[in-house]
């Protein structure tokens, strides 16, 4: 069965380079520009568009994730907004398309038409950060028909055990978060990453993608193959809100 996510960092990866997944809260900075942003970022080479559902209490998210999803909140981007965008461009980019976020959206909109809409609207993943995968059965028999992966996050703190138990489920890539805490730039990630990538590349079948803290290129060198795809958010949009584009954001990465 083809995998999307799969394919588009193994793509990449057979282009010898890391498979980027930039990470872009729906409707930021502003309603017309954010299409324009996710534009740039397809052009510039992006393996997968991770695109933020805004929620009101992004418990995993770091101050300027946070910041930026509360804006666009304020500015009443839901999840209609941002299916009826995709459906509209459907077919016109290139990278993979996931949404990221919060099941509390997810249950308020109902699984079964959140399914049918990531279908119709050409998202091939997904991302609920505060839903462990031992819960996570009502949501995968909705997507799977669908052709919507839903992506498995593990971290410093989750157990080999527990990770077979994610990779029985898992689809697309296993998203490895770098840090304990919420997400934003830093300057220096902690040490023992390496062994848990070591960990997790022994246990998934699936390309392993690193994010949370990441900055600036660099801070993947000490891990080699052990990181297949990179994910960037706050420094995205820290780059934006500064009035940077992603255009010239993603030079720095490609």
């Amino acid at each position: 069965m083809s995998s999307p996510m799969k394919d588009k960092i193994l793509e990449a990866k057979a282009q010898g380079r890391t498979a980027l997944i930039p990470y872009l809260p729906a409707g930021y900075p502003d309603r017309d520009q954010f299409w324009k942003e996710l534009e740039m970022l397809d052009a510039a080479g992006a393996a997968i568009i991770e695109i933020g559902m805004p929620f009101s209490d992004p418990v995993a998210d770091g101050p300027v994730v946070e910041a930026a999803c509360l804006q666009v909140l304020e500015d009443g981007i839901n999840l209609t907004w941002i299916f009826d965008g995709l459906k509209k461009r459907k077919g016109t980019l290139n990278a993979g398309l996931l949404l990221m976020g919060y099941l509390n959206p997810v249950l308020q909109y109902g699984v079964e038409r959140f399914a049918e809409d990531c279908e119709a609207a050409g998202v091939s993943g997904l991302i609920i950060a505060d839903m462990p995968i031992d819960e996570a059965d009502f949501v995968i028999r909705a997507m799977k028909p669908r052709g919507v992966e839903l992506i498995p996050l593990v971290g410093l703190n989750t157990s080999k055990e527990r990770m077979k138990l994610y990779a029985k489920e898992a689809e697309g890539f296993v998203y490895m978060v770098s840090v304990l805490g919420t997400t934003g730039q830093r300057d220096s990630l902690p040490t023992e990453i390496k062994a848990k990538l070591t960990e997790a590349k022994e246990v998934f079948d699936i390309p392993v993608a690193l994010g949370f803290g990441l900055k600036t290129p660099s801070q993947l060198t000490p891990f080699g193959d052990l990181v297949d795809a990179a994910v960037v958010g706050s420094s995205l949009i820290s780059h934006i809100r500064d009035g940077g584009t992603a255009a010239s954001y993603m030079k720095a990465w490609t």
